[in-house]
């Protein structure tokens, strides 16, 4: 909850989901979603970098995320409610789980084709 909240007072992020995810190194590690306001555009290249270090700034050096994908959309019920659970499948890259409960169930491929695309390019 601190990790989002401190993504989300960045004045680029509209939005955040924050979920754990294993990692070999350290067992768990941190991986952020983000959805940018409309005035930042895209981000540009920097902008991933930009939001680890204002984590830092806000929280701390062990708060930084291991990831952060800049996405569109979120996963969430039909009431609103994000669906970390299928967030942490993507981030563990794992199978993704039951999607009936989504208002929009193509929000989650545009996630996982947004995650391999940033793999292909070997982006951090």
């Amino acid at each position: 909850t601190e990790v989002e909240s401190a993504l989300v007072s960045h004045p680029k992020v509209a939005e955040a989901a924050v979920v754990g995810a294993a990692d070999e190194t350290t067992s768990q590690a941190i991986a952020a979603f983000v959805i940018l306001r409309s005035e930042a555009g895209d981000g540009g290249a920097d902008v991933v970098g930009e939001l680890r270090e204002h984590v830092v700034k806000v929280i701390g050096r062990l708060a930084r995320p291991r990831n952060i994908l800049i996405v569109a959309e979120l996963p969430k019920t039909r009431s609103g409610k994000i669906m970390r659970r299928l967030l942490r499948d993507v981030a563990e890259k794992r199978p993704i789980g039951d999607v009936t409960t989504l208002a929009d169930s193509t929000v989650m491929d545009a996630i996982k084709e947004g995650l391999a695309a940033r793999a292909a390019t070997n982006e951090d």
